[in-house]
């Protein structure tokens, strides 16, 4: 397991860098320098160039890199032009709220996928399961951002049930005073997981139930019930870790649509005015994290399938 462990942080380590200098390049190709989004458009040529060697964007690009790698280390994400304060505050100031979102997106999610798609495989083509399954194909094929104005259309508008305009609180603790602005934006990220929840969900406990174990606990007399409690649902369960672990990344990257769609001051609303604004330390900071979350949900997904299952070993 340690040597396991190693080789993979080892190989994160790797991804990362290269992500950082993939993202690191593209942003210079397309702008070397924020001077003329920080100055404006009419900043004299000198002024620029005084910013530029004020800022050190007038050093070659791989010197620019190894300086923000280096603060990286020291775990300093740089500074927003556009905000004028460290990204390092932005982000703790946004992440709670959009990390509620996700985490209370994706619980929904298992609440709901667990019992559908064990439900799907005991009911196996039957009006149920392919009503469930015709769902789950519309939803899973729909963008997020759609799903949301669909719910918005019709429980904000048509309905009234919520109100449409959601809470500008910018914290956590504000927001949840707030908390019927919620049950929109969390319902839109659940959706679409649910539906591919799902299916996973379903086509696991199929092949459980063709396993051999479960045709001798039905021989051996033991009820429906605690074959499908004892057997079904532990064993089918274990590619939902998969998934979960996949998920994490949704703490960063999956509310962009929903949080522009909503209107809620998070980190996905925090990144679209990042694109708008130029704000290369923000877009940078942000994809950063977007790949150490995967690779870390990769990671964990990996290690809590081997201590699930004694059958996978990590090699």
């Amino acid at each position: 397991m340690a040597g396991y462990l190693i080789r993979r942080l080892g190989t994160a380590i790797i991804v990362v860098l290269g992500i950082a200098l993939v993202t690191f390049l593209m942003l210079h190709i397309i702008s070397p320098s924020p001077a003329t989004d920080v100055l404006g458009q009419k900043a004299s040529p000198a002024a620029i160039k005084a910013w530029n060697h004020a800022n050190g964007f007038d050093r070659p690009w791989y010197d620019q890199f190894w300086t923000y790698i280096s603060n990286l280390l020291h775990g300093d994400f740089g500074w927003s032009y556009k905000n004028n304060q460290t990204v390092n505050s932005m982000f703790a100031e946004k992440t709670p709220l959009s990390a509620f979102l996700s985490v209370s997106s994706v619980v929904v999610a298992i609440l709901v996928a667990l019992p559908l798609g064990i439900y799907q495989a005991i009911k196996r083509n039957t009006a149920g399961d392919v009503t469930a399954t015709t769902l789950a194909f519309i939803f899973y094929s729909m963008p997020t951002f759609m799903v949301a104005l669909l719910l918005i259309q019709v429980f904000a508008l048509n309905l009234g049930w919520v109100d449409p305009n959601v809470s500008q609180n910018q914290s956590l603790t504000g927001a949840l005073g707030s908390w019927q602005d919620l049950i929109l934006p969390i319902i839109s990220l659940s959706i679409t997981q649910v539906a591919s929840f799902s299916r996973y969900q379903r086509s696991a406990a199929l092949d459980v139930l063709a396993q051999d174990y479960i045709k001798v606990a039905r021989a051996k007399g033991l009820p429906e019930r605690l074959v499908h409690t004892r057997h079904l649902v532990r064993n089918s369960a274990l590619p939902m870790i998969t998934l979960i672990g996949l998920s994490l990344p949704i703490v960063i990257g999956g509310n962009v649509l929903i949080e522009y769609a909503f209107n809620i001051n998070g980190l996905g609303l925090m990144f679209i005015n990042a694109l708008q604004n130029d704000d290369y330390n923000v877009l940078m900071a942000y994809t950063l994290l977007t790949a150490i979350l995967t690779v870390v949900g990769n990671l964990i997904a990996d290690v809590l399938l081997s201590v699930s299952d004694p059958r996978i070993k990590l090699v």
